[in-house]
């Protein structure tokens, strides 16, 4: 693969999300680099088919480990909740109920992940 550099005016795009670093770089940033590698690649040699596949499939991964995180922190404040003294039968079994349906989710995901 011929890798070319974006120019200036993709680079310096902001980045949607709010963390800083590398941990910044989210979809927008991914289609902005995406679309400046194409535009910029050398038409007698151009990006090959199975390395753009690769590159999508690793974002998609990427994405689906973000969305899980963010899943198991619910499900961490939902366990802190039923630690909580205050928490009825009620409460518990509805969170339960919850934290199950997260999780088999999860493993749904994680199985479209593995299937990509």
């Amino acid at each position: 693969m011929t890798t070319t550099t974006a120019t200036k005016s993709a680079a310096s795009a902001p980045s949607t999300t709010k963390a800083s670093g590398w941990g910044s770089l989210g979809a927008d940033d991914f289609l902005k680099m995406l679309t400046a590698q194409l535009k910029n690649q050398d038409p007698t040699s151009p990006v090959d088919n199975t390395q753009m596949v690769a590159q999508l499939a690793q974002f998609s991964t990427l994405s689906n480990s973000t969305q899980m995180s963010g899943t198991l922190t619910a499900i961490a404040a939902k366990l802190d909740t039923l630690n909580g003294a205050s928490a009825t039968n009620a409460d518990i079994a509805a969170t339960l109920k919850t934290i199950s349906a997260q999780l088999a989710a999860i493993g749904a995901a994680q199985q479209a992940a593995k299937a990509a």
